[in-house]
C-alpha cells in the first residue's frame, strides 16, 4: 500500500525559562498545524482518523524530547514522531536559563489503497 501526501505544514515554538525540549516541540507542532482546516476528507471518502502523520521535530538536545507528549498534540490519525538535532538555543548572559527553540515539520498522509 502506498501513501500520498495532502498537506506539510511548518511550525516553531520555544520554552522561554526551563530549557524544556518537549514544551517548545510541542508548541512547535501547535503553531504548525493551528491555522490548517482538513476539508478534502469527505470529498476523498475518508474521515481525520485514516491520516498517517509524520511530525519531525529539529531540537538543540533531541534525547531530551518527550515523543509521546508530541504525538497527543494532534488529535486524529496514527501519529510517528522523531526528533533530531536542529532549533536553536540562546544563552541568557550569564548562561543558566537558556531560550529553546524547536522546529516542527508536520507531514499529513492518506493510504491509497
Amino acid at each position: 500500500m502506498t501513501r500520498q501526501r495532502y498537506v506539510t505544514e511548518f511550525g516553531m515554538g520555544t520554552d522561554v525559562h526551563g530549557s524544556d525540549m518537549t514544551k517548545a516541540a510541542c508548541r512547535a507542532v501547535s503553531d504548525a498545524i493551528r491555522h490548517s482546516s482538513l476539508n478534502f476528507f469527505k470529498a476523498l471518502g475518508r474521515t481525520p482518523h485514516d491520516m498517517e502523520i509524520d511530525v519531525l521535530i529539529g531540537v538543540p538536545d533531541p534525547s531530551q524530547v518527550d515523543v509521546q507528549s508530541v504525538a497527543e498534540m494532534l488529535p486524529y490519525g496514527k501519529v510517528t514522531v522523531s526528533a533530531e538535532p536542529g532549533g536553536l538555543s540562546i544563552a541568557n548572559d550569564d548562561g543558566t536559563d537558556p531560550i529553546v527553540i524547536a522546529n516542527a515539520g508536520v507531514k499529513v498522509y492518506l493510504a491509497n489503497a
